[in-house]
């Protein structure tokens, strides 16, 4: 009934000395952050595509997904700013599960938190260092910030997380964007109320320390629909919903003012294929909408080398998804182009 004390973790700084970004890839990073940030300010009216794989369970695969990737990204850079998702800890309803490559680096062996680490940074790195694009990833556990701080251009703080005051302190200390995503409930009011306190300045406790920050203006909002009480999936990517988004924002002391739009959850039942139709019809209502196309900054999108999912086994399919079910990737390839074409 008591916790088992296993290992000491070595600290951030000792993680990072061990695998430092090299000197190139951090001005990409610098550039890549300033871009995003311009995207979700209003100053660069580009479209934000956050992309990639449910869980990154892979180095290989994720990289040879991020490398075809990169070369559709070069294609689009006028319209659209790609930024991969490289998901490296897996939220589980129940707690049971794949819990991403930062704990679980094999997913057939036993968790490893150190290996995870190592793990995550050598194909963050590896990635960035192959493709010159830098990722966006889940901040699970507030308290790994330290240890991805050099790596990521864009934040998500997950439906079940947003709630919880230590993310939401701790991403008014982030200098990315970081995006707040509803709960699972679907209130807007708690999303925003989330943006709200990651915007302005805290006084707490942080891995061991007294800290304060300064707020992040870059805090926004991101739609992934909601599950009702009756346990089905409700959609909140529709014109109504985003024409309520950017009334509430009206109403509230924030700066910034900007949603993306995640295609998959709920707002697709996790019917992955969905997220193309998703996809359309949130162009369409930016192009429909002054309102909507200032407010909607991006999608989010679940896609792989091979479509669909898998179960952890012993013999598993190169490039497919061992969580939610992706995209596959001729798909994906086409919808990048579609999403650039109606912007």
């Amino acid at each position: 009934m008591s916790f088992n004390y296993l290992k000491k973790m070595p600290t951030p700084e000792e993680i990072k000395e061990m695998l430092p970004v090299p000197e190139k890839v951090q001005e990409i990073k610098k550039k890549r952050d300033q871009e995003v940030a311009d995207i979700i300010t209003g100053k660069d009216d580009r479209f934000l595509c956050i992309i990639g794989p449910c869980s990154a369970d892979n180095e290989d695969a994720v990289c040879e997904y991020i490398s075809k990737l990169s070369r559709v990204a070069e294609d689009i850079k006028d319209k659209v700013l790609v930024v991969p998702r490289i998901y490296t800890n897996k939220p589980r309803t129940t707690g049971s599960g794949y819990k991403g490559i930062a704990s679980q680096p094999d997913p057939n062996e036993a968790p490893d938190m150190l290996a995870g680490l190592i793990a995550m940074r050598k194909m963050h790195i590896r990635a960035m260092t192959e493709s010159e694009l830098t990722a966006a990833d889940e901040m699970l556990y507030p308290e790994n910030w330290g240890y991805v701080d050099d790596l990521l251009s864009y934040v998500a703080i997950g439906a079940r997380s947003v709630e919880d005051q230590h993310h939401r302190l701790t991403v008014s200390g982030f200098d990315v964007a970081s995006g707040m995503k509803n709960p699972t409930s679907g209130d807007f009011s708690v999303m925003l109320n989330s943006v709200y306190a990651a915007q302005h300045p805290h006084h707490f406790t942080f891995s061991g320390y007294e800290v304060t920050t300064t707020g992040n203006p870059l805090a926004h909002t991101i739609l992934r629909g909601a599950v009702s009480k009756h346990g089905n999936s409700t959609q909140n990517y529709h014109y109504e919903d985003l024409i309520r988004l950017h009334n509430m924002y009206e109403e509230m002391d924030l700066v910034n003012p900007a949603c993306i739009i995640d295609a998959n959850h709920s707002n697709s039942n996790k019917q992955f294929k969905e997220q193309i139709r998703i996809v359309k019809e949130v162009m369409h209502n930016r192009n429909h909408s002054d309102d909507i196309k200032k407010l909607v900054k991006g999608v989010m999108i679940e896609s792989y080398l091979v479509e669909g999912c898998q179960p952890i086994s012993e013999n598993q399919t190169y490039g497919q998804s061992i969580t939610d079910p992706c995209l596959g990737w001729e798909d994906t390839r086409h919808l990048l182009y579609t999403i650039a074409e109606r912007n």
